[in-house]
């Protein structure tokens, strides 16, 4: 019953934070005509006053918003590159501001993206050694065999985890000390907006707090498996 409960828990704090989040996007993703640019012209423009000559902007279809280190790419959705809203250039500002990260050298966005391109071979390496750890037990007839082996993918599988705690200073990097002070004294939206501004630039960091808990709900479930 307790393994159940945990669950329903972890499912619950899970969709919250998507939750809140999708929900301050769509709020705020009415046009204003009145903005000075779209998402993507303001990118665009940053891109330019800032000198990042190597930096390019890409809209994406069906696709989420993000700043690619191996190419160098400020990544937007359709609608926050196109439309003027609050949304698409508060949005926009943020990825510019990882842009502005990697410009500078900043070190946890680096340690991130080397973690990045490891969590992501750890993971189906940690799949393939939870899934044979019960045959090794059985195969080998070495118990401490299949015990090492669930300990090693248990322990490939938290590097997911450690990618995130990283990710999260990154993302409220990006957002408070790059996108929030380049929109309030570039004037890039008015001094009454700049409150929904910082709503928005929470929400866009929060969407990687989602995906931490993605990777503890993992683990567990990798537990519940193995217990059977």
């Amino acid at each position: 019953m307790l393994p159940v409960l945990v669950l329903i828990l972890l499912f619950i704090i899970l969709l919250f934070p998507q939750f809140w989040v999708k929900k301050v996007i769509k709020e705020y993703s009415e046009p204003i005509e009145t903005l000075s640019g779209t998402g993507g012209e303001l990118a665009q423009h940053l891109i330019n006053r800032f000198e990042l000559d190597e930096v390019t902007i890409k809209k994406v279809e069906n696709g989420n918003d993000h700043y690619n280190p191996e190419t160098k790419t400020i990544c937007l959705s359709e609608s926050n590159y196109d439309e003027k809203s609050l949304a698409a250039v508060t949005i926009a500002a943020h990825e510019f501001g990882h842009a502005l990260q990697h410009k500078t050298d900043y070190k946890p966005l680096l340690l991130r993206t080397k973690l990045a391109k490891i969590a992501a071979i750890a993971e189906k390496i940690a799949s393939i050694i939870l899934i044979s750890s019960p045959f090794a037990f059985i195969l080998v007839k070495i118990p401490i065999a299949g015990f090492i082996m669930l300990l090693a993918g248990f322990t490939i599988m938290c590097l997911p985890i450690i990618l995130h705690i990283f990710t999260l200073p990154v993302e409220f990097d990006a957002s408070f000390n790059r996108a929030l002070p380049i929109l309030s004294e570039g004037e890039y939206l008015s001094e009454s907006t700049m409150p929904i501004a910082k709503k928005i630039l929470t929400a866009a960091a929060l969407t990687y707090v989602s995906a931490s808990l993605s990777s503890l709900l993992n683990f567990y479930r990798w537990i519940l498996i193995l217990r059977r």
